[in-house]
This record gives C-alpha cells, structure tokens and sequence, in this order.
C-alpha cells in the first residue's frame, strides 16, 4: 500500500509529479479551492505520513498537530525558516531540503540582478520602448564593476558561487557571517556593518529565520549608502522592508535589486512604485534543470525515508 502524503505544492517538472503518484497516494492541497481547504484536510490528515512543502509555505505546528501519523517533511526548497522545526523535533518528524542542486542558478540570478542594477538594464529597455533613444533625449551614464567591491553576507555555498561570480566580473570579495570559513582567500567583516560600510554591493545570501530577521536595517542601509546598491537572493525577512523603502526614495540608499520580499506575492506600492529597484518574483531557482532537481531530491528523500533508508538530505 503506498504511504499517503500531502502535497501542498506542485513541482513544474512533469516527471517528478508523475513519480509522487507513481509511489505514494497523493492528496493535493493546492488543488483545492482556499474555501473548502479545511473541510477537505479534516478528511485526508489523519492517514497522512508524508508532507511536500516549500520553502516558502512551510509547515507551521498548528497543521502539524492535525497530522497524527505525519514521519517526514520534505522540503522542495533550501531554506527552512517557515517549518516549525521545534514541533517537528518534539514529534520525532524528519525533515529534509534541497541543498546544492540550486546553487548555480540562483548565483547566476544574482549576478544578474547585480549587473542589471549596475547598468540599469530595466531602465534602458524602456528607455528604448518608450521611443526616449529615437527622440534623442539623454541617456544617463552607468558605473562600471571592475574594481568595485561586492560584500556577500552569508558565505555558504551560494554566497561562495556568487563571489566567484562577482570575482570574474573584476570585482573585489568580501564577506560576512557569524563564522569564519577556513580556506577561502576572500577577507571576513568584522560585522554585517562594517561589510556594508566598505562594500559597493551587498548582496544577502544568508538563511533566513528569528536570528536573521531585519538584520538588514536602517543603519546597514545607510552605511552601504547613496551609491551602493542592495541584492536580495535569500528571504525577505532579512531586510527591514520599510526603512528600504524609505532609504531608496530618500536616495540615501543607490538602488536595490531584489528577487525576495517580506510578505510574498504582495510588493509594497511604495516599492514598486520606485525607479531605482530592480525586482523579480522570487524566481532565482526557476530553471527547468534546477525545479527538476529539487523536486527529484524531493521525491528521492521520501522514497528513502518509507524504504527504511538513510535520507540524502536530512536537515539537522
């Protein structure tokens, strides 16, 4: 009999939604009406043994404690900050991630929302759009990135893939994070402060999480100053959303380029309002090769926890 689970997302890989219904009795949430959700769960939960979440929906204790039977939460995402992992430990539930396999892609969208911040690519192409270039009016002049130095906050592996990024593009590496990493050349801040005092651009790629929440604020933001630029990869909770907002329209802050808000789907009027931010809907992962291998490295860890198995990727 296959081990029933709840799905609360889909992948957009094919084969691997073929594979949760080929190997487990699947009960698809988001499939369901937001209005007949809770009647729907009271019917399903008590056989469930298995949930699929992301990294964005989480799992809180409340849906936890109306799942008896749940053994493992995998997590088709790195970051673990929306799972109630002390209720999860309290019961003994597993949980895994899928860490590694996104590295590259959301290294390379942060490269991309630095470039495209650094020569104000959305400002250009409507600059073109808008009939501005055939009309002759003036162009404003971009910075260079050679030379400039790129502070990373949160030097794991991503922070890291983003460095050797910046670094071909000329750049000079810094970083900061509560620990200091063995055997990377690149020099270590004494604070997050004193990486965004000495860096052109900050970019966060640090986990997100109580100990992390609006680390990035008001006093970070000013110390990066009016001709700095903030890139966010990592979780919206780590940037004081509203003194950002005020630090870009009060120009004490250069730009922002951001893939990652406080309260996603929903942007801030006053932030989309502003032109100098570069934003993107939370999609540094969202390739066809990368969602297939998260959600493989999903479906692997659920079929090794219900073999009696080791877990590939379990989160401590």
């Amino acid at each position: 009999m296959k081990p029933e689970i709840l799905v609360m997302a889909a992948s957009p890989s094919a084969d691997v939604m073929a594979q949760l219904e080929q190997y487990f009795h699947c009960h698809h949430l988001w499939q369901q009406p937001r209005e007949r959700q809770e009647a729907w769960l009271a019917g399903v939960a008590p056989a469930v043994r298995g949930v699929l979440t992301t990294g964005a929906i989480g799992i809180k204790a409340d849906l936890l404690a109306r799942l008896p039977k749940v053994e493992i939460v995998a997590v088709n995402g790195i970051g673990t900050d929306a799972v109630d992992l002390d209720a999860t430990r309290a019961r003994g539930i597993a949980v895994t991630n899928t860490p590694g396999v996104l590295t590259d892609d959301v290294a390379d969208l942060a490269l991309t929302l630095l470039l495209s911040a650094a020569r104000r690519l959305p400002a250009l192409d409507a600059f073109v759009r808008d009939g501005s270039w055939e009309a002759g009016k003036p162009i404003a002049t971009a910075r260079a990135l050679r030379g400039k130095v790129c502070g990373v906050f949160g030097f794991g592996r991503i922070g890291q893939a983003i460095a050797a990024r910046a670094e071909a593009f000329g750049m000079r590496i810094q970083y900061f994070q509560p620990r200091a990493i063995e055997g990377v050349k690149a020099p270590r801040a004494e604070s997050l402060l004193a990486l965004a005092q000495s860096s052109d651009y900050l970019v966060v790629a640090a986990p997100g999480g109580p100990a992390t929440h609006h680390v990035v604020n008001a006093d970070v933001l000013a110390a990066l100053g009016p001709q700095g630029t903030l890139v966010n990869i990592a979780r919206g909770s780590l940037v004081d959303e509203a003194a950002l907002i005020v630090a870009l329209r009060e120009r004490t802050l250069g730009c922002a380029a951001l893939d990652v808000f406080a309260d996603e789907p929903r942007v801030p009027a006053a932030l989309r309002a502003l032109g100098n931010v570069v934003l993107t809907p939370h999609v540094a992962s969202l390739t066809v090769e990368t969602r297939h291998a998260m959600g493989q490295l999903v479906v692997d860890n659920l079929r090794a926890h219900f073999a009696g198995q080791p877990l590939l990727t379990p989160v401590k």
